[in-house]
């Protein structure tokens, strides 16, 4: 397989595809199909949308330090 190395600004656009796209010429000549790979958009459509107020009673909840975290999954094990 070919392999080329896009450069940041063809990244930017086509970041955020979730399905095929084709790229064509000017004159409407379909040139190629592009096909996202569907692990990258999987984890993206599973995040939660979340509201202004709930983002901002996540910031303000109860917080624990690394220790505080490290000792209550050692504390899981059997």
């Amino acid at each position: 397989m070919t392999r080329i190395v896009i450069d940041d600004d063809l990244l930017s656009k086509l970041s955020y595809l979730s399905e095929p796209l084709e790229f064509c010429t000017e004159s409407g000549y379909v040139f190629g199909r592009f096909t996202p790979h569907p692990d990258r958009y999987a984890a993206l459509q599973a995040m939660p949308e979340l509201s202004d107020e709930e983002l901002k009673q996540r910031a303000e909840g109860p917080g624990y330090t690394t220790e505080q975290v490290i000792a209550y999954l050692e504390s899981l094990r059997p």
